[in-house]
């Protein structure tokens, strides 16, 4: 689609991956750019394509998932579920553009697109989009209800984030593995919300396992 990003064609489509990049509320496909190019220098072998989200934010500029004016505990499940067919839609278009299936692609969220990433890990047959998830800042919308169909995920969180706390990972980290889920957190000492050359560094490191 045109308003995604490509950040990086692999040179060789033999055993490529999918890594796909999904932002914040308020930004954009172009915000996750440096992200992508930095982990385009340790994939060779991975199609990386930063996807922007379909709704311009309504809280000022960028784009949005779903609706944070107003959003609390009890309704932002239901906000999240409204969005979700719009994002898988956005997967399914990029495993056609590229030929490369569930298996070897990997959804890396930031943020609300973190929020997005965990929540489709909950839905029945959610194995048929991924096999990884990596979530930068997210949460879950509500608590994990099913474990995830071979799908591992990996948790990455500033210790000093003030907009979704860290507890709320450790907490998703603690309720998937309880479920019989493949689950990681790391924690950085120092990060709000934000990515800095650690949360890279420890992506490379957990994507070694594909």
């Amino acid at each position: 689609m045109h308003t995604d990003l490509i950040l990086q064609r692999p040179a060789t489509l033999d055993n490529a991956q999918l890594l796909l990049l999904f932002h914040g509320v308020g930004s954009s496909a172009e915000d996750l750019a440096p992200l992508g190019r930095a982990l385009a220098s340790q994939r060779p072998d991975a199609w990386i394509v930063s996807v922007r989200s379909p709704d311009r934010s309504d809280i000022g500029q960028g784009w949005q998932w779903f609706s944070v004016q107003g959003v609390t505990e009890a309704n932002r499940p239901e906000r999240v579920a409204a969005a979700m067919p719009a994002f898988e839609k956005r997967i399914r278009f990029w495993q056609h553009e590229t030929g490369v299936g569930p298996l070897h692609t990997t959804l890396i969220g930031f943020s609300q697109g973190a929020i997005m990433a965990l929540e489709s890990t909950q839905f029945s047959g959610a194995s048929r989009h991924a096999a990884r998830v990596v979530a930068i800042a997210g949460r879950f919308a509500q608590p994990p209800r099913r474990m995830p169909e071979d799908i591992a995920v990996h948790l990455m969180h500033g210790e000093q984030d003030q907009v979704i706390p860290v507890r709320l990972a450790a907490d998703a980290e603690h309720e998937l593995r309880s479920l019989g889920a493949n689950a990681t957190l790391d924690r950085f000492a120092g990060l709000g919300l934000g990515i800095d050359a650690r949360v890279i560094e420890a992506i490379g490191r957990r994507l070694e396992t594909m």
